[in-house]
Protein backbone atom coordinates (compact mmCIF):
# COMPACT_ATOMS: atom_id res chain seq x y z
CA UNK A 1 0.00 0.00 0.00
CA UNK A 2 1.03 3.35 -0.49
CA UNK A 3 0.68 5.06 2.98
CA UNK A 4 2.36 3.47 5.68
CA UNK A 5 1.65 5.82 8.20
CA UNK A 6 -0.57 4.87 11.21
CA UNK A 7 -3.73 5.29 10.99
CA UNK A 8 -4.58 6.88 14.32
CA UNK A 9 -4.24 10.30 13.46
CA UNK A 10 -6.89 9.42 10.73
CA UNK A 11 -8.91 7.22 13.57
CA UNK A 12 -9.00 10.18 16.36
CA UNK A 13 -9.64 13.24 13.59
CA UNK A 14 -13.04 10.78 12.76
CA UNK A 15 -14.02 10.57 15.98
CA UNK A 16 -13.84 14.34 16.84
CA UNK A 17 -15.36 15.33 13.28
CA UNK A 18 -17.97 12.11 12.58
CA UNK A 19 -18.69 11.67 16.76
CA UNK A 20 -22.34 11.53 17.66
CA UNK A 21 -22.06 14.50 20.16
CA UNK A 22 -20.31 17.41 18.01
CA UNK A 23 -22.64 18.59 15.55
CA UNK A 24 -20.28 21.51 15.07
CA UNK A 25 -18.89 20.12 11.94
CA UNK A 26 -19.94 20.56 8.60
CA UNK A 27 -19.55 18.39 5.63
CA UNK A 28 -18.94 20.45 2.37
CA UNK A 29 -17.79 19.95 -1.29
CA UNK A 30 -15.20 22.14 -3.40
CA UNK A 31 -15.06 21.84 -7.28
CA UNK A 32 -11.93 21.23 -9.14
CA UNK A 33 -10.10 25.00 -8.84
CA UNK A 34 -11.85 26.23 -6.17
CA UNK A 35 -9.87 27.38 -3.14
CA UNK A 36 -10.26 26.51 -0.04
CA UNK A 37 -8.48 29.11 1.61
CA UNK A 38 -5.74 31.68 0.20
CA UNK A 39 -2.35 33.01 1.75
CA UNK A 40 -3.18 35.69 4.69
CA UNK A 41 -6.80 34.64 5.37
CA UNK A 42 -7.70 33.77 9.31
CA UNK A 43 -7.00 30.20 10.29
CA UNK A 44 -10.36 29.90 12.49
CA UNK A 45 -11.32 26.39 10.99
CA UNK A 46 -9.49 22.24 10.54
CA UNK A 47 -10.32 20.91 7.94
CA UNK A 48 -10.64 17.00 6.87
CA UNK A 49 -10.05 16.02 3.61
CA UNK A 50 -12.33 12.82 2.75
CA UNK A 51 -12.23 12.05 -0.64
CA UNK A 52 -10.06 13.84 -4.00
CA UNK A 53 -7.06 15.87 -3.68
CA UNK A 54 -5.58 19.18 -3.10
CA UNK A 55 -2.98 21.12 -3.87
CA UNK A 56 -1.13 23.45 -1.60
CA UNK A 57 0.91 26.25 -3.44
CA UNK A 58 2.66 29.80 -2.24
CA UNK A 59 2.90 32.98 -4.26
CA UNK A 60 6.74 34.82 -2.93
CA UNK A 61 8.69 37.39 -3.96
CA UNK A 62 6.63 38.05 -7.17
CA UNK A 63 7.68 34.55 -8.49
CA UNK A 64 5.08 32.77 -9.95
CA UNK A 65 3.58 30.44 -7.94
CA UNK A 66 4.81 27.90 -6.34
CA UNK A 67 3.84 24.22 -6.22
CA UNK A 68 4.73 23.01 -1.98
CA UNK A 69 2.72 19.84 -1.78
CA UNK A 70 -0.25 17.61 -2.76
CA UNK A 71 -3.08 16.83 0.37
CA UNK A 72 -4.73 13.64 0.19
CA UNK A 73 -7.83 11.77 1.95
CA UNK A 74 -7.84 11.59 5.60
CA UNK A 75 -5.24 14.66 6.17
CA UNK A 76 -5.79 17.13 8.08
CA UNK A 77 -6.01 20.74 6.39
CA UNK A 78 -4.43 23.71 7.78
CA UNK A 79 -3.57 22.50 11.33
CA UNK A 80 -0.67 24.66 11.74
CA UNK A 81 -1.91 28.11 11.49
CA UNK A 82 -5.03 27.08 13.34
CA UNK A 83 -2.96 25.76 16.52
CA UNK A 84 -0.84 28.68 15.99
CA UNK A 85 -3.49 31.44 15.86
CA UNK A 86 -1.44 33.06 12.61
CA UNK A 87 -3.12 33.42 8.94
CA UNK A 88 -2.78 30.79 6.64
CA UNK A 89 0.87 31.21 4.57
CA UNK A 90 -0.29 29.34 1.44
CA UNK A 91 -3.05 28.70 -1.29
CA UNK A 92 -5.41 25.60 -1.18
CA UNK A 93 -6.45 24.25 -4.41
CA UNK A 94 -8.67 21.69 -4.88
CA UNK A 95 -6.99 19.39 -7.85
CA UNK A 96 -10.06 17.26 -8.04
CA UNK A 97 -13.48 17.68 -6.93
CA UNK A 98 -12.98 17.06 -3.48
CA UNK A 99 -15.26 16.44 -0.16
CA UNK A 100 -14.30 17.98 3.25
CA UNK A 101 -15.32 18.03 6.75
CA UNK A 102 -14.96 21.16 8.51
CA UNK A 103 -14.60 22.08 12.29
CA UNK A 104 -14.04 25.77 14.52
CA UNK A 105 -11.38 26.22 15.72
CA UNK A 106 -12.75 26.56 19.20
CA UNK A 107 -14.91 23.43 18.60
CA UNK A 108 -11.47 21.45 18.19
CA UNK A 109 -10.37 22.78 20.88
CA UNK A 110 -13.20 21.21 23.09
CA UNK A 111 -13.06 18.13 21.43
CA UNK A 112 -9.53 17.96 21.92
CA UNK A 113 -9.89 18.22 25.86
CA UNK A 114 -11.97 15.09 25.37
CA UNK A 115 -9.69 13.17 23.01
CA UNK A 116 -6.06 13.87 24.73
CA UNK A 117 -4.62 11.55 22.15
CA UNK A 118 -5.71 13.56 19.39
CA UNK A 119 -3.58 16.79 20.00
CA UNK A 120 -0.16 14.36 20.04
CA UNK A 121 -0.74 12.36 17.09
CA UNK A 122 -1.53 16.22 15.14
CA UNK A 123 2.10 17.61 16.65
CA UNK A 124 3.58 14.49 15.19
CA UNK A 125 2.30 15.11 11.58
CA UNK A 126 3.36 18.99 12.06
CA UNK A 127 6.76 17.82 13.26
CA UNK A 128 6.94 15.17 10.10
CA UNK A 129 5.96 18.01 7.53
CA UNK A 130 8.48 20.92 9.21
CA UNK A 131 10.93 17.95 8.75
CA UNK A 132 10.41 16.28 5.59
CA UNK A 133 8.96 19.09 3.59
CA UNK A 134 9.46 16.39 0.54
CA UNK A 135 7.73 13.46 1.87
CA UNK A 136 5.66 10.58 -0.06
CA UNK A 137 2.30 11.75 1.35
CA UNK A 138 2.97 15.20 0.05
CA UNK A 139 4.82 15.12 -3.30
CA UNK A 140 2.78 14.63 -6.36
CA UNK A 141 2.47 10.62 -6.71
CA UNK A 142 0.02 10.63 -9.93
CA UNK A 143 1.66 12.01 -13.07
CA UNK A 144 0.52 11.92 -16.46
CA UNK A 145 2.68 11.37 -20.04
CA UNK A 146 0.80 13.15 -22.74
CA UNK A 147 2.13 12.60 -26.10
CA UNK A 148 3.06 15.33 -28.35
CA UNK A 149 5.08 13.44 -30.99
CA UNK A 150 3.49 10.83 -33.85
CA UNK A 151 5.12 7.85 -32.50
CA UNK A 152 3.74 6.27 -29.63
CA UNK A 153 5.36 6.80 -25.93
CA UNK A 154 3.85 3.60 -23.87
CA UNK A 155 7.13 1.97 -24.55
CA UNK A 156 8.98 4.80 -22.97
CA UNK A 157 6.58 4.75 -20.04
CA UNK A 158 6.89 1.63 -19.44
CA UNK A 159 10.73 1.53 -19.18
CA UNK A 160 10.35 4.52 -16.70
CA UNK A 161 7.73 2.60 -14.65
CA UNK A 162 10.20 -0.77 -14.60
CA UNK A 163 12.90 2.02 -13.10
CA UNK A 164 10.52 3.55 -10.31
CA UNK A 165 10.04 0.00 -9.27
CA UNK A 166 13.47 -0.52 -8.85
CA UNK A 167 13.95 1.77 -6.43
CA UNK A 168 11.82 -0.20 -4.15
CA UNK A 169 8.43 1.73 -4.95
CA UNK A 170 5.07 0.06 -6.32
CA UNK A 171 3.82 1.43 -9.86
CA UNK A 172 0.86 1.18 -12.01
CA UNK A 173 0.58 2.18 -15.90
CA UNK A 174 -3.34 3.58 -16.79
CA UNK A 175 -3.71 4.06 -20.64
CA UNK A 176 -6.86 4.52 -22.62
CA UNK A 177 -8.79 1.43 -21.67
CA UNK A 178 -9.79 2.67 -18.30
CA UNK A 179 -11.53 5.87 -20.12
CA UNK A 180 -15.04 3.85 -18.83
CA UNK A 181 -13.71 3.49 -15.58
CA UNK A 182 -15.65 5.01 -12.48
CA UNK A 183 -13.98 7.05 -10.46
CA UNK A 184 -13.74 4.82 -7.78
CA UNK A 185 -11.41 2.70 -9.37
CA UNK A 186 -9.21 5.28 -10.19
CA UNK A 187 -9.05 6.19 -6.60
CA UNK A 188 -8.55 2.99 -5.38
CA UNK A 189 -5.38 2.21 -7.99
CA UNK A 190 -4.36 5.23 -6.69
CA UNK A 191 -4.17 4.78 -3.55
CA UNK A 192 -2.77 0.90 -3.67
CA UNK A 193 0.18 1.93 -5.21
CA UNK A 194 3.13 4.36 -4.49
CA UNK A 195 2.83 5.66 -8.19
CA UNK A 196 0.54 5.84 -10.80
CA UNK A 197 1.28 6.70 -14.72
CA UNK A 198 -0.98 7.43 -16.80
CA UNK A 199 -0.09 7.68 -20.69
CA UNK A 200 -2.11 9.41 -23.74
CA UNK A 201 -1.16 8.50 -27.40
CA UNK A 202 -1.42 11.87 -29.48
CA UNK A 203 -4.08 10.21 -31.49
CA UNK A 204 -6.27 9.84 -28.19
CA UNK A 205 -7.48 13.46 -27.11
CA UNK A 206 -10.36 12.58 -25.61
CA UNK A 207 -8.33 10.41 -23.05
CA UNK A 208 -5.57 13.00 -22.78
CA UNK A 209 -7.48 15.30 -21.75
CA UNK A 210 -8.79 13.86 -18.90
CA UNK A 211 -5.55 12.25 -18.06
CA UNK A 212 -4.54 16.33 -17.60
CA UNK A 213 -7.53 16.62 -15.03
CA UNK A 214 -6.38 13.46 -12.94
CA UNK A 215 -2.95 13.86 -12.36
CA UNK A 216 -0.59 15.70 -9.76
CA UNK A 217 1.83 16.62 -12.92
CA UNK A 218 1.68 16.61 -16.88
CA UNK A 219 4.86 15.37 -19.01
CA UNK A 220 4.64 16.95 -22.43
CA UNK A 221 6.84 13.94 -24.25
CA UNK A 222 8.10 15.56 -27.52
CA UNK A 223 10.28 14.56 -29.93
CA UNK A 224 14.07 16.31 -30.45
CA UNK A 225 14.72 16.13 -33.66
CA UNK A 226 11.58 18.34 -34.93
CA UNK A 227 9.77 20.81 -33.70
CA UNK A 228 6.14 20.96 -32.52
CA UNK A 229 3.22 21.14 -35.07
CA UNK A 230 0.64 22.50 -33.22
CA UNK A 231 -0.54 23.18 -29.54
CA UNK A 232 -2.13 19.55 -27.87
CA UNK A 233 -5.83 18.98 -28.36
CA UNK A 234 -7.90 19.86 -26.23
CA UNK A 235 -6.37 22.64 -24.50
CA UNK A 236 -5.73 22.22 -21.02
CA UNK A 237 -8.41 24.56 -19.01
CA UNK A 238 -5.91 26.99 -17.45
CA UNK A 239 -7.42 27.30 -13.82
CA UNK A 240 -5.81 27.53 -10.52
CA UNK A 241 -5.66 23.67 -10.24
CA UNK A 242 -4.00 23.08 -13.80
CA UNK A 243 -1.06 20.66 -12.99
CA UNK A 244 2.00 21.66 -13.39
CA UNK A 245 3.18 20.67 -16.45
CA UNK A 246 6.98 19.50 -17.44
CA UNK A 247 8.22 18.62 -21.15
CA UNK A 248 10.31 15.54 -21.87
CA UNK A 249 12.27 15.76 -25.17
CA UNK A 250 13.25 12.06 -26.18
CA UNK A 251 16.28 12.21 -29.24
CA UNK A 252 17.23 8.61 -31.38
CA UNK A 253 20.61 7.57 -30.11
CA UNK A 254 21.93 8.70 -33.36
CA UNK A 255 21.50 12.40 -32.22
CA UNK A 256 24.33 13.46 -30.56
CA UNK A 257 22.77 16.68 -29.17
CA UNK A 258 19.68 18.28 -28.38
CA UNK A 259 18.24 20.79 -30.89
CA UNK A 260 14.86 22.23 -31.45
CA UNK A 261 14.41 22.44 -27.75
CA UNK A 262 13.50 26.52 -28.39
CA UNK A 263 10.32 25.76 -30.21
CA UNK A 264 9.41 23.55 -27.92
CA UNK A 265 9.41 25.87 -24.91
CA UNK A 266 7.53 28.78 -26.97
CA UNK A 267 4.94 26.61 -27.75
CA UNK A 268 4.62 25.13 -24.54
CA UNK A 269 5.90 27.07 -22.07
CA UNK A 270 7.04 24.18 -19.70
CA UNK A 271 7.98 24.83 -15.65
CA UNK A 272 11.01 22.61 -16.73
CA UNK A 273 12.73 20.42 -19.39
CA UNK A 274 14.57 17.13 -19.55
CA UNK A 275 16.40 15.67 -22.30
CA UNK A 276 16.78 12.21 -22.59
CA UNK A 277 17.78 9.05 -25.36
CA UNK A 278 15.29 6.95 -26.11
CA UNK A 279 16.08 3.52 -24.43
CA UNK A 280 19.01 4.53 -22.85
CA UNK A 281 18.97 2.93 -19.10
CA UNK A 282 20.74 5.89 -17.39
CA UNK A 283 18.24 8.60 -18.83
CA UNK A 284 15.09 6.43 -18.26
CA UNK A 285 16.35 6.17 -14.32
CA UNK A 286 16.83 9.82 -14.15
CA UNK A 287 13.06 10.58 -15.36
CA UNK A 288 12.35 7.89 -12.28
CA UNK A 289 14.11 9.73 -9.89
CA UNK A 290 12.25 13.26 -10.95
CA UNK A 291 8.76 10.90 -10.90
CA UNK A 292 9.61 9.95 -7.10
CA UNK A 293 11.75 13.01 -5.76
CA UNK A 294 14.71 11.20 -5.56
CA UNK A 295 16.77 13.10 -8.50
CA UNK A 296 19.69 14.91 -7.03
CA UNK A 297 20.83 18.80 -7.63
CA UNK A 298 24.34 19.99 -7.30
CA UNK A 299 24.85 23.41 -6.53
CA UNK A 300 27.76 24.88 -6.62
CA UNK A 301 29.08 28.50 -5.37
CA UNK A 302 31.13 31.12 -6.50
CA UNK A 303 34.81 31.80 -5.18
CA UNK A 304 37.79 32.76 -7.75
CA UNK A 305 40.05 30.05 -7.86
CA UNK A 306 39.05 28.40 -4.83
CA UNK A 307 36.11 27.24 -6.75
CA UNK A 308 38.49 24.87 -8.27
CA UNK A 309 37.66 22.85 -5.24
CA UNK A 310 34.15 22.07 -7.33
CA UNK A 311 36.44 20.07 -9.50
CA UNK A 312 37.43 17.26 -6.62
CA UNK A 313 34.12 17.37 -5.32
CA UNK A 314 32.38 16.55 -8.59
CA UNK A 315 35.10 13.75 -8.75
CA UNK A 316 34.39 12.03 -5.57
CA UNK A 317 30.54 12.03 -6.30
CA UNK A 318 31.24 10.50 -9.46
CA UNK A 319 33.32 7.64 -7.89
CA UNK A 320 30.91 7.19 -5.06
CA UNK A 321 28.08 6.40 -7.76
CA UNK A 322 25.99 9.41 -7.32
CA UNK A 323 23.92 10.66 -10.17
CA UNK A 324 23.70 14.07 -11.18
CA UNK A 325 20.30 15.20 -12.50
CA UNK A 326 20.52 18.85 -11.72
CA UNK A 327 23.33 21.11 -11.87
CA UNK A 328 24.30 25.04 -10.99
CA UNK A 329 25.84 27.63 -9.42
CA UNK A 330 26.84 31.26 -9.22
CA UNK A 331 29.99 32.37 -10.47
CA UNK A 332 32.86 30.41 -10.93
CA UNK A 333 30.68 27.89 -9.69
CA UNK A 334 28.78 28.41 -12.45
CA UNK A 335 31.36 28.24 -15.22
CA UNK A 336 32.33 24.70 -13.31
CA UNK A 337 28.92 23.35 -13.17
CA UNK A 338 28.82 23.82 -17.07
CA UNK A 339 30.55 21.20 -17.45
CA UNK A 340 28.46 18.22 -16.15
CA UNK A 341 25.57 20.42 -17.57
CA UNK A 342 26.91 19.45 -21.17
CA UNK A 343 27.67 15.90 -20.25
CA UNK A 344 31.65 16.59 -19.99
CA UNK A 345 33.32 13.62 -18.15
CA UNK A 346 35.63 14.55 -14.82
CA UNK A 347 38.75 13.71 -17.18
CA UNK A 348 36.90 16.58 -19.80
CA UNK A 349 36.09 19.16 -17.12
CA UNK A 350 39.60 18.47 -15.50
CA UNK A 351 41.23 19.40 -18.99
CA UNK A 352 39.02 22.11 -20.18
CA UNK A 353 39.08 23.97 -16.58
CA UNK A 354 42.64 23.86 -16.87
CA UNK A 355 43.53 25.24 -20.34
CA UNK A 356 41.06 28.02 -19.68
CA UNK A 357 41.75 29.09 -16.43
CA UNK A 358 44.85 27.88 -15.38
CA UNK A 359 47.02 28.02 -18.74
CA UNK A 360 45.38 31.07 -19.92
CA UNK A 361 45.36 33.67 -16.64
CA UNK A 362 41.78 34.82 -17.93
CA UNK A 363 41.89 38.23 -15.97
CA UNK A 364 45.67 39.43 -17.71
CA UNK A 365 44.10 41.81 -20.13
CA UNK A 366 44.11 44.43 -17.59
CA UNK A 367 42.42 48.09 -18.27
CA UNK A 368 43.08 51.36 -17.47
CA UNK A 369 40.07 51.35 -15.14
CA UNK A 370 37.25 53.55 -16.17
CA UNK A 371 34.64 50.62 -15.73
CA UNK A 372 36.74 47.89 -14.68
CA UNK A 373 40.53 46.74 -14.07
CA UNK A 374 40.40 43.83 -16.98
CA UNK A 375 38.69 44.29 -20.80
CA UNK A 376 37.41 40.50 -19.92
CA UNK A 377 37.83 39.95 -23.89
CA UNK A 378 40.24 37.34 -23.06
CA UNK A 379 37.44 36.04 -20.79
CA UNK A 380 35.30 36.04 -23.20
CA UNK A 381 37.54 34.16 -26.10
CA UNK A 382 37.92 31.28 -23.31
CA UNK A 383 34.15 31.08 -22.77
CA UNK A 384 33.40 30.78 -26.64
CA UNK A 385 36.25 27.84 -27.01
CA UNK A 386 35.41 26.23 -23.82
CA UNK A 387 31.57 26.16 -24.31
CA UNK A 388 30.91 27.10 -28.15
CA UNK A 389 27.90 28.30 -29.09
CA UNK A 390 25.42 26.05 -27.13
CA UNK A 391 22.03 27.41 -25.43
CA UNK A 392 21.47 26.56 -22.02
CA UNK A 393 17.90 24.54 -23.26
CA UNK A 394 19.73 22.67 -25.08
CA UNK A 395 22.02 20.69 -22.65
CA UNK A 396 21.91 17.39 -21.73
CA UNK A 397 21.33 18.26 -18.13
CA UNK A 398 18.86 21.27 -16.74
CA UNK A 399 21.44 23.28 -15.86
CA UNK A 400 21.22 27.20 -14.42
CA UNK A 401 23.43 29.80 -13.91
CA UNK A 402 22.85 33.14 -11.37
CA UNK A 403 23.71 36.22 -11.82
CA UNK A 404 23.01 39.79 -10.43
CA UNK A 405 20.76 41.84 -12.32
CA UNK A 406 21.72 45.61 -11.18
CA UNK A 407 18.99 47.48 -13.23
CA UNK A 408 16.34 45.93 -11.48
CA UNK A 409 18.05 44.99 -8.61
CA UNK A 410 17.24 41.09 -8.31
CA UNK A 411 18.83 37.83 -8.87
CA UNK A 412 18.56 36.76 -12.15
CA UNK A 413 18.13 32.58 -13.12
CA UNK A 414 19.34 31.70 -16.56
CA UNK A 415 17.72 28.48 -17.39
CA UNK A 416 17.44 29.48 -21.49
CA UNK A 417 19.85 31.59 -24.14
CA UNK A 418 23.46 31.08 -24.79
CA UNK A 419 25.51 29.45 -22.38
CA UNK A 420 28.83 31.58 -22.67
CA UNK A 421 26.95 34.62 -22.02
CA UNK A 422 25.01 33.64 -18.77
CA UNK A 423 28.87 32.22 -17.90
CA UNK A 424 30.11 35.68 -18.86
CA UNK A 425 27.39 37.62 -17.10
CA UNK A 426 27.75 35.42 -13.64
CA UNK A 427 31.56 35.52 -13.06
CA UNK A 428 31.00 40.03 -13.97
CA UNK A 429 32.45 40.89 -10.41
CA UNK A 430 32.04 44.63 -10.32
CA UNK A 431 35.19 46.49 -10.74
CA UNK A 432 37.31 43.75 -11.99
CA UNK A 433 35.36 42.96 -15.48
CA UNK A 434 32.90 45.25 -17.15
CA UNK A 435 28.80 44.26 -16.65
CA UNK A 436 26.96 42.47 -19.23
CA UNK A 437 24.75 44.14 -20.92
CA UNK A 438 22.10 41.47 -21.71
CA UNK A 439 17.87 42.47 -22.98
CA UNK A 440 18.48 45.98 -21.47
CA UNK A 441 19.67 44.77 -17.90
CA UNK A 442 22.39 45.22 -16.82
CA UNK A 443 24.41 42.23 -15.16
CA UNK A 444 27.00 41.00 -12.99
CA UNK A 445 28.64 38.80 -10.66
CA UNK A 446 25.65 36.04 -9.32
CA UNK A 447 27.75 36.08 -5.98
CA UNK A 448 26.85 39.93 -5.46
CA UNK A 449 23.78 38.56 -4.40
CA UNK A 450 23.62 34.90 -3.91
CA UNK A 451 26.59 33.20 -4.23
CA UNK A 452 25.33 29.64 -2.80
CA UNK A 453 22.17 29.71 -4.69
CA UNK A 454 20.55 26.95 -3.06
CA UNK A 455 17.21 27.83 -3.13
CA UNK A 456 16.99 28.22 -6.77
CA UNK A 457 18.11 24.38 -6.95
CA UNK A 458 15.44 23.45 -4.32
CA UNK A 459 12.70 25.64 -6.47
CA UNK A 460 13.65 23.52 -9.34
CA UNK A 461 14.10 19.94 -7.68
CA UNK A 462 11.84 18.40 -5.06
CA UNK A 463 14.53 15.94 -4.39
CA UNK A 464 18.03 15.97 -2.49
CA UNK A 465 20.62 18.82 -2.86
CA UNK A 466 24.10 18.39 -2.76
CA UNK A 467 25.95 22.11 -2.12
CA UNK A 468 29.51 22.19 -2.55
CA UNK A 469 30.26 26.22 -0.93
CA UNK A 470 33.81 27.36 -0.84
CA UNK A 471 32.27 30.69 0.94
CA UNK A 472 33.62 29.94 4.15
CA UNK A 473 37.40 30.51 2.84
CA UNK A 474 37.05 33.57 0.38
CA UNK A 475 39.66 36.05 2.17
CA UNK A 476 41.91 38.71 1.24
CA UNK A 477 45.64 38.03 2.64
CA UNK A 478 46.15 40.96 5.12
CA UNK A 479 50.03 41.06 4.18
CA UNK A 480 49.51 42.13 0.29
CA UNK A 481 47.57 45.36 1.79
CA UNK A 482 49.63 46.10 4.34
CA UNK A 483 53.07 45.94 1.96
CA UNK A 484 51.46 45.98 -1.82
CA UNK A 485 54.61 45.81 -4.65
CA UNK A 486 55.84 48.53 -6.32
CA UNK A 487 54.30 48.83 -9.88
CA UNK A 488 57.61 47.64 -11.40
CA UNK A 489 58.29 44.97 -8.80
CA UNK A 490 54.79 44.02 -9.58
CA UNK A 491 55.07 43.96 -12.96
CA UNK A 492 58.90 42.23 -13.24
CA UNK A 493 57.80 39.55 -11.13
CA UNK A 494 54.55 38.20 -13.65
CA UNK A 495 52.04 39.21 -10.25
CA UNK A 496 50.55 41.42 -12.97
CA UNK A 497 48.98 38.80 -14.86
CA UNK A 498 46.64 38.05 -11.51
CA UNK A 499 45.56 41.05 -11.45
CA UNK A 500 46.61 44.23 -8.66
CA UNK A 501 45.77 43.15 -4.95
CA UNK A 502 42.93 45.63 -5.39
CA UNK A 503 40.94 42.64 -7.28
CA UNK A 504 40.98 40.42 -4.43
CA UNK A 505 39.20 43.60 -2.08
CA UNK A 506 37.03 43.88 -5.14
CA UNK A 507 36.26 40.02 -5.30
CA UNK A 508 35.83 39.73 -1.73
CA UNK A 509 33.69 42.47 -1.39
CA UNK A 510 31.34 41.74 -3.93
CA UNK A 511 30.94 38.45 -3.10
CA UNK A 512 30.50 38.81 0.48
CA UNK A 513 27.17 37.16 2.02
CA UNK A 514 25.56 37.87 5.72
CA UNK A 515 26.49 35.17 8.06
CA UNK A 516 22.04 34.68 8.01
CA UNK A 517 22.05 34.37 4.40
CA UNK A 518 24.69 31.67 3.91
CA UNK A 519 23.27 30.03 6.91
CA UNK A 520 20.00 29.76 5.40
CA UNK A 521 21.44 28.77 2.08
CA UNK A 522 23.23 25.84 3.57
CA UNK A 523 20.33 24.85 5.31
CA UNK A 524 18.70 24.37 2.18
CA UNK A 525 20.92 21.60 1.34
CA UNK A 526 20.63 17.73 2.37
CA UNK A 527 24.34 17.00 1.51
CA UNK A 528 27.04 20.11 2.21
CA UNK A 529 30.23 19.56 0.92
CA UNK A 530 32.51 22.85 2.48
CA UNK A 531 36.27 22.33 1.17
CA UNK A 532 38.42 24.17 2.87
CA UNK A 533 41.69 25.24 0.00
CA UNK A 534 43.99 26.54 2.11
CA UNK A 535 46.90 28.97 1.14
CA UNK A 536 44.71 29.44 -2.08
CA UNK A 537 43.79 33.33 -2.80
CA UNK A 538 40.74 34.10 -4.64
CA UNK A 539 42.33 35.43 -7.64
CA UNK A 540 45.96 32.97 -7.62
CA UNK A 541 44.18 30.87 -11.21
CA UNK A 542 47.39 29.00 -11.10
CA UNK A 543 46.86 27.35 -7.72
CA UNK A 544 44.72 24.75 -9.25
CA UNK A 545 45.70 21.40 -7.94
CA UNK A 546 45.84 22.12 -4.02
CA UNK A 547 42.07 23.81 -4.74
CA UNK A 548 41.06 20.43 -6.85
CA UNK A 549 42.22 17.49 -4.26
CA UNK A 550 41.04 19.78 -0.90
CA UNK A 551 37.13 19.53 -2.91
CA UNK A 552 38.44 16.27 -3.33
CA UNK A 553 39.08 15.27 0.22
CA UNK A 554 35.98 17.09 1.76
CA UNK A 555 33.54 15.23 -0.47
CA UNK A 556 34.70 11.80 0.47
CA UNK A 557 34.97 13.20 4.29
CA UNK A 558 31.02 14.16 3.56
CA UNK A 559 30.09 10.78 1.74
CA UNK A 560 31.49 8.75 4.63
CA UNK A 561 29.36 10.19 6.74
CA UNK A 562 25.72 8.92 5.01
CA UNK A 563 23.77 6.04 5.93
CA UNK A 564 22.27 6.04 2.75
CA UNK A 565 23.03 6.76 -0.78
CA UNK A 566 22.71 10.47 -1.78
CA UNK A 567 19.56 10.20 -4.16
CA UNK A 568 17.81 8.58 -1.19
CA UNK A 569 18.67 11.34 1.50
CA UNK A 570 15.29 13.11 0.96
CA UNK A 571 13.15 10.47 -0.04
CA UNK A 572 12.52 6.63 1.28
CA UNK A 573 10.83 3.54 -0.05
CA UNK A 574 7.21 3.32 1.34
CA UNK A 575 6.68 -0.50 1.14
CA UNK A 576 8.83 -3.05 1.88
CA UNK A 577 9.32 -4.87 -1.08
CA UNK A 578 12.48 -4.97 -2.24
CA UNK A 579 13.66 -4.15 -5.75
CA UNK A 580 12.51 -6.34 -8.47
CA UNK A 581 15.99 -7.15 -10.18
CA UNK A 582 19.02 -6.39 -10.82
CA UNK A 583 20.78 -3.08 -12.61
CA UNK A 584 22.03 -5.76 -15.42
CA UNK A 585 18.51 -6.54 -15.89
CA UNK A 586 17.37 -3.05 -16.18
CA UNK A 587 19.66 -2.34 -18.11
CA UNK A 588 18.12 -4.44 -20.79
CA UNK A 589 15.66 -1.99 -21.09
CA UNK A 590 12.69 -4.69 -22.47
CA UNK A 591 9.15 -3.40 -21.80
CA UNK A 592 6.81 -5.00 -19.44
CA UNK A 593 2.98 -6.55 -20.76
CA UNK A 594 0.66 -4.18 -20.11
CA UNK A 595 -1.36 -3.30 -17.46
Amino acid sequence: MAADRPDTLEAALARVFEGTRNTRASWFALTRGERLFSAGDPADTLYLLRAGRLGVFREDDGRARQFVGIIKPGDPVGEMAMLAGTTHMANVVALRDSDLIALPRDAFFEAARAEPSLMAELGQVMLTRARERNTTGTDPSVFGFISARAHPIRAFVERVARAVEAQGFTCRIIDHTALASAAEWFSSVEEAHDYVLYVAESDEPVWASLCARQVDRVFLVGAADRPPTSPLPPQHVEDEAHPLTDLILLRDPRMARPTNTRAWLDMFRPGRWFHAVEGLFSDTARIARIVTGSAVGVVLSGGGARAYAHIGALKALTEAGTPIDFIGGSSMGAVIAAGPGLGWSDEELDERIRKAFVVSDPLSDIAFPIIAMTHARKVARLMQDAYGDVAIEDMPLPFFAVSTNLTSGKVEVHREGMLRHALRASISIPGVMPPVVMNGQVLVDGAVLRNFPSEVMRRLNSGPVVGVDVSQTRGVDPKALQDPPSWWRWIVSGAWKEGPPIVSVLMRSATLSTEAELLQARADTDLLILPTPEGVDIRDWKAYDPAVAAGYEAAQTALATLKCPVERLHRKPVNDAAPPETDEEMAEESPRPPV
